[in-house]
């Protein structure tokens, strides 16, 4: 039995954010049902990642949706508006993304919703917070990175800006959205009350970087200085830290001795022995291991380097990566089916309990798919 067994989520979230969050609760055990509306369905359904689409919904969705079921209705229907506070009145837990006000025209407010259901747990997820001038701007991902100092902290110091590959700013806040849920959970075990959950896009994204706002915080605000190197990959750490190109691909070193890691690549780094030195002068030191490293293969180098405790590996892609022993033996990869019998292969949830893998089998639902079970089981009396 899943630890979120027998708890009922109603998600009301669009995009991302929200939904990662919802998917999170799901492998967990808890039921999460989609509060969609009809036909379109969630705005994520059109959204794609590289125009690739399955059973009429981008595959996008599909990887945030999965194991959840769809219950399609019109919160602008006053007949509709009703199932759903019926549905508010069994559930556990109800989330949703939209902009200040939104809910207060529905009249599905937290105070509204605890009049249905005085235990409920009512999570909000706002981009800027529920107040103040910022409150309706939008929440967007790299809008966030952009507006919180994220984008200074990757790349090159020549590139200027450079935003993540991901979508670092949802998916941290869906983590922090869980975490406040779990523990609103306890609360409410505790008390017997409802509990709202409220968490930010700009919140998440500032929390994310606390090392290196404090850094800039109790240092007399200097910004974060990126490296100008090729493999440079970190803002706040000396050499060796980066990425390295070998005779054949390319290698990452971590943390550690940079006189100790000289002399094993045969490298005279004693000008470098005040320890200072490694980060003032690091584009110059890094440029000396790139000259050296270069010259054989990456693993001629690791066959050195880690046989001395030195923590480096290569640097993969995703090809690379499947071919790795170790993504069938922790059994990374799932496949999930949805109604029409079609298949997907996706991540499964990280988490392990007593020794059990999260794994699930459920594709995300289409449009209103749950409609008529769920009527059956909470709205026909």
């Amino acid at each position: 039995m899943k630890p979120l067994e027998g708890l009922i989520v109603l998600e009301f979230c669009q995009f991302l954010a929200g939904p990662s969050a919802g998917l999170k609760l799901a492998d967990l055990g808890a039921r999460v049902i989609k509060i969609e509306r009809p036909i379109k369905g969630e705005a994520c359904r059109q959204l794609s990642i590289k125009d690739l689409f399955v059973d009429e919904s981008s595959l996008l969705f599909h990887t945030i949706n999965r194991n959840k079921e769809s219950f399609a209705a019109d919160l602008k229907n006053p007949e509709d508006l009703i199932l759903v506070k019926k549905l508010i009145a069994k559930a556990d837990i109800m989330t949703h993304n939209f902009r200040p006000g939104v809910m207060d025209k529905i009249g599905l407010t937290f105070e509204d919703a605890l009049t249905i259901n005085p235990k409920i747990i009512y999570g909000t997820i706002t981009g800027y917070g529920e107040k103040g001038p910022w409150a309706k701007k939008p929440g967007q991902d790299l809008l966030l990175q952009s507006l919180s100092g994220l984008s200074w902290l990757s790349g090159r110091k020549s590139q200027e800006p450079v935003p993540f590959g991901l979508a670092v700013a949802d998916l941290m806040c869906g983590n922090h959205f869980v975490q406040g849920i779990l523990t609103a959970l306890l609360k409410r075990a505790k008390t017997g009350k409802g509990v709202q959950v409220e968490v930010s896009l700009l919140e998440s994204v500032l929390d994310i970087q606390f090392e290196s706002i404090t850094s800039f915080l109790n240092d007399g605000g200097q910004l974060p200085e990126r490296g100008d190197v090729k493999g440079s990959a970190h803002a706040f750490l000396s050499a060796p830290y980066g990425v390295y190109q070998t005779q054949d691909g390319y290698i990452s070193l971590a943390m550690g001795d940079l006189l100790f890691i000289g002399n094993l690549l045969g490298i005279n780094l004693e000008k470098y022995a005040d320890k200072h030195q490694w980060f003032a002068s690091r584009d110059e030191i890094r440029e000396l291991l790139t000259a050296k490293l270069i010259t054989h293969k990456s693993d001629y180098w690791l066959s050195i380097l880690q046989s001395k405790g030195v923590w480096c590996g290569k640097v993969l892609n995703y090809n690379d990566l499947d071919s790795q022993a170790f993504v069938k033996d922790l059994q990374l990869k799932q496949t999930v089916k949805n109604s029409a019998g079609e298949t997907l292969v996706t991540t499964r949830s990280p988490i392990q309990l007593d020794g059990a893998i999260l794994a699930s089998s459920k594709a995300a639902p289409k449009v209103g798919e749950d409609n008529l079970q769920i009527h059956e089981q909470f709205l026909n009396n």
